[in-house]
């Protein structure tokens, strides 16, 4: 018998009222739990709206160090009563840097890891770099109760270089806790959505890896911005095909996600047999047939410099 688990993603809204916000996101992972799902994804930065929009140095003000952190304590001591594991996205201060990071809490309510944010956007709506340092933990998985994780935050899911760093050092599901939504002028008012999930099941696809995404939904108005979240969580299986997505009436049969899902808080669910991915993404031989030392060019910034 392979070792099966049962992931959920979730979605919500978010207010300036704190504890209503955690009060939802605790309401999501309990009714996720009852459902069966071993791993839970919360979608990024939940305590509050989405304060990157503007720059205003308040904000700083919501960020907590790992130790004694009261969204942690308060999320594994809720781990701990489900058994269920939980990545938990927060606002970081150390010392006088501050991150974008996550911590994943397992079944017994301990903290096995924590991750900070690599790749920090600057754009409109998006002003991310005024408030994180690019994060310094680098890439890597975590061995929980129901398997080895990968985690990534955001806009790193754009990125296809963490995504296969994951899946090489033995990922066996990759999570993104998301914020994105319409874009703000003065940047060209288009729609991400579809392209966003395209990306996330194409390093699903590459690297023969469930992908679990969990995305922020609702409008969120500041005094100059405002971005409506668009939901959409999604999980994928180990192909890239959308198995399972919040809103959705009825995927379509090509795989791809609903095109234009409702806007409803909620959750879903998947169940994987990991033992069987492992023997399928083996037989596609994508790992074995690498030529890592053929991919210089990777590590440069124009595809050309020290990679001669």
């Amino acid at each position: 018998m392979g070792r099966t688990v049962t992931v959920a993603t979730t979605q919500m809204t978010c207010s300036w009222d704190i504890e209503e916000n955690l009060a939802k996101a605790e309401q999501n992972v309990r009714a996720a739990a009852a459902a069966g799902a071993n791993i839970i994804l919360l979608q990024e930065l939940f305590e509050a709206p989405y304060f990157c929009q503007e720059q205003l140095a308040k904000h700083y003000a919501l960020a907590n160090p790992v130790e004694g952190n009261p969204l942690i304590e308060r999320f594994a001591r809720l781990a701990k009563e489900l058994g269920v594991v939980l990545p938990i996205s927060f606002f970081e201060r150390a010392g006088n840097a501050y991150f974008n990071s996550l911590v994943v809490i397992d079944a017994d309510g301990m903290t096995v890891g924590l991750y900070r944010k690599s790749h920090i956007p600057d754009g409109p709506g998006y002003q991310e770099k005024f408030y994180f340092s690019p994060g310094d933990t680098g890439f890597k998985p975590f061995d929980t109760s129901f398997g080895r994780i990968g985690v990534l935050i955001c806009w790193d899911q754009w990125f296809p270089e963490a995504a296969r760093c994951l899946a090489l050092q033995g990922a066996e599901l990759l999570f993104y806790p998301t914020a994105i939504g319409s874009e703000p002028p003065p940047a060209p008012p288009v729609s991400s959505y579809l392209h966003w999930q395209r990306v996330m099941a194409g390093h699903s696809g590459a690297s023969m890896v469930p992908v679990i995404a969990a995305n922020r939904m609702g409008r969120e108005v500041f005094d100059a911005s405002e971005i409506m979240f668009y939901g959409g969580s999604f999980i994928t299986d180990e192909t890239g095909r959308v198995v399972a997505q919040v809103g959705s009436g009825s995927l379509p049969p090509n795989g791809g996600p609903d095109a234009s899902p409702a806007k409803e808080e909620g959750f879903v669910t998947a169940t994987f047999d990991l033992d069987e991915i492992r023997t399928a993404r083996a037989g596609w031989g994508m790992f074995r047939d690498r030529r890592p030392e053929l991919y210089g060019a990777i590590r440069t910034m124009d595809g050309f410099s020290q990679a001669r």
